[in-house]
């Protein structure tokens, strides 16, 4: 069917919202700010019209931010049959072709029953290795086996990096999409460096605790850490408590995503200590502000040593020690954050990265370009 009109398509991120009114102050993650880029960018041109279906923060029912429809869903402390009961009023109002939704959650089955209920099209995009490797599965056999369910059904999967997809086609037998998170790239600051940056949510494999390690191996660095409470952390106040503790480490609860450029910018290494995730956004906020990344064990597609962006340590604080280390003797750290500033502006510019969106939302639609592209 060759549709009149603007492609639609609904994003479905509840966190999503503080980055589309950075007034309101609560935590968000990588999954958030992929698909925030990915709508508001979408949303420039006028044959895609775009929704997000965010969480209820105490604004209007419906507002239109950047050109995006805003529709306001569940509260975070109601109960889950009122939640689903909002998501899915929520997505009819949208009444978009194609529903998009990130991360594995409940969410997942909710928005592909909506789908193959009302007969629109249901798309996923991963946002952790646990996507794609089986982890999820093992760690909730019941809900795991839906969510694969629902992958093995959607119309499209979009994967972060080659190994993602890779994964899927092994286990799941399901073709998949590789597109590279994008970010707005902004010119790249010539400030002064002066100290070593950790920034993320207190998410249990983020492990947040091993930048506290590494600081008392480097009592002569100033170490920065930027940290949101995440939702399900009951620890963070005693995270935060030896983090203060430290008297070579800044701690910062939380700093608005907007503002956060500035703490990369002025960063020697930027440090990654998770034992597991897709393609960190993180990673592409050092690369475009010229910062090294040294990371304990993350390494998608091996992109930091083949491009030579930084250092993946395997998973061994020795050796995470030795990598700093070696990063600080010569200030190694500035040629190698050049390095990965070229790569971000070569793979991450989410004005390129769109257009390959585009081409397949109009294949999914059915639909061809009204003009040149």
């Amino acid at each position: 069917m060759n549709r009149q009109g603007p492609i639609s398509l609904c994003l479905v991120s509840p966190k999503a919202y503080p980055l589309l009114d950075p007034s309101v102050e609560a935590p968000f993650g990588g999954a958030e700010v992929d698909l925030y880029y990915l709508a508001t960018e979408l949303a420039k041109d006028p044959e895609f019209q775009v929704s997000m279906v965010v969480a209820d923060y105490g604004q209007p029912a419906e507002q239109v931010i950047e050109n995006v429809r805003v529709l306001k869903s569940l509260r975070f402390d109601g109960n889950f049959l009122s939640g689903a009961f909002q998501i899915y009023r929520a997505l009819r109002a949208a009444e978009a072709e194609m529903y998009l939704i990130k991360t594995f959650s409940l969410g997942v089955p909710l928005v592909y029953s909506f789908c193959r209920l009302y007969g629109k099209k249901f798309l996923y995009r991963t946002a952790h290795q646990n996507d794609s490797d089986g982890t999820y599965r093992r760690r909730h056999p019941i809900r795991g086996r839906i969510f694969e369910f629902c992958l093995r059904h959607a119309d499209g999967i979009f994967v972060q990096n080659q190994s993602d997809r890779d994964l899927l086609k092994a286990r799941l037998g399901v073709d998949s999409m590789v597109i590279a998170n994008g970010h707005r790239l902004a010119p790249a600051s010539l400030q002064d460096r002066d100290c070593l940056l950790w920034a993320g949510r207190s998410a249990e494999f983020k492990r947040p605790e091993r930048f506290l390690d590494l600081a008392r191996h480097f009592p002569e660095e100033k170490f920065v850490m930027i940290c949101r409470p995440d939702i399900r952390d009951s620890d963070f106040s005693r995270l935060r408590q030896k983090a203060l503790a430290l008297s070579n480490l800044e701690f910062i609860e939380g700093a608005p995503f907007h503002e956060t450029g500035r703490y990369y910018a002025r960063a020697k290494v930027f440090i990654n200590t998770s034992d597991a995730e897709g393609f960190p956004n993180t990673f592409i906020q050092a690369a475009q502000a010229g910062t090294a990344i040294l990371s304990w064990q993350v390494n998608p597609d091996q992109f930091l040593t083949r491009h030579q962006c930084g250092l993946a340590c395997g998973g061994n604080m020795d050796k995470l020690c030795e990598g700093l280390r070696f990063l600080l003797e010569k200030e190694r750290y500035l040629e190698i954050g050049q390095n990965g500033l070229k790569y971000c502006r070569q793979n991450h510019d989410i004005a390129a990265l769109v257009k390959i969106y585009k081409e397949h939302l109009y294949r999914l639609a059915g639909r061809q370009p009204k003009g040149p592209r």
